[in-house]
């Protein structure tokens, strides 16, 4: 698993993400406005839509918000026309690589609020193309081990549906990872197999990554949570690798 699907996994774990309900809805209305803009408000026809739905309802985000999200992103609702995305890229810390993606109603305004996060942490903006290169949209589950489905069987049902790869980096979890066009045929078939998915979703999956030691650690991840505390960022991604026992000290000072 990436560290940056890592530290959100961690964090959802102990409720952080639950404290502040309203800034969670608010990030899961705005990835179901994202994907109804990319792909169409036919979650039957749009992978990352329906994704991000099913995400949306495990957090108990209400079917009118994702109804009005869906609205928004395809241009239904009045006022969505103004909506710009945007995308920001620039290194941190160690030479991590960042990516933000905005959707925002205001596009000074959000650049201003990037760049100001990204400043306080001492890290420096680049060029459109400067990092992007290093990441790739991938399908990314995380299925929980379980002994009625050996390492074995979820590979072969993985890669009978399409996935690239089967892989563990903890005691808990099976990472896999498709390519967008795989995404919904590995998922079906994890769910025709009995086989529940933790997490499900379409995200930018780093080609390398840079081991970070604690100080850097730290610093990195106050500015990947100070981008996603902005109300225009919809989703941050990063190449660092920082070990679980890190991440897991740090989502405890939260």
């Amino acid at each position: 698993m990436s560290g940056h699907s890592k530290w959100h996994s961690i964090k959802h774990k102990k409720g952080k993400e639950d404290a502040k309900r309203g800034q969670l809805f608010g990030k899961l209305a705005h990835k179901i406005t994202v994907a109804a803009r990319e792909g169409g408000g036919n979650p039957d026809a749009n992978a990352a839509l329906a994704t991000a739905i099913e995400t949306a309802r495990k957090y108990s985000l209400p079917m009118d918000n994702i109804k009005r999200a869906i609205a928004k992103g395809t241009g239904e609702l009045k006022g969505a026309g103004a909506l710009e995305e945007m995308s920001f890229e620039g290194y941190a810390e160690g030479g991590v690589a960042v990516i933000v993606e905005v959707l925002t109603d205001n596009r000074n305004r959000a650049a201003s609020d990037v760049r100001r996060a990204f400043t306080r942490a001492g890290a420096r903006l680049g060029e459109t193309g400067s990092v992007a290169w290093i990441f790739e949209k991938k399908g990314v589950f995380l299925v929980k081990k379980d002994p009625a489905h050996d390492e074995d069987e979820l590979l072969e049902i993985a890669l009978e549906a399409g996935a690239d790869d089967l892989t563990s980096e903890d005691e808990e979890s099976w990472e896999i990872v498709c390519d967008v066009e795989q995404f919904r045929s590995v998922r079906d078939a994890l769910a025709e197999h009995g086989i529940e998915a933790e997490s499900s979703e379409i995200t930018m999956v780093p080609k390398n990554t840079i081991k970070l030691d604690r100080d850097s650690a730290k610093k990195v991840l106050r500015l990947i949570d100070s981008l996603e505390e902005i109300d225009d960022v919809g989703e941050v991604y990063a190449n660092f690798d920082i070990p679980d026992e890190i991440l897991e000290e740090e989502a405890a000072s939260l």
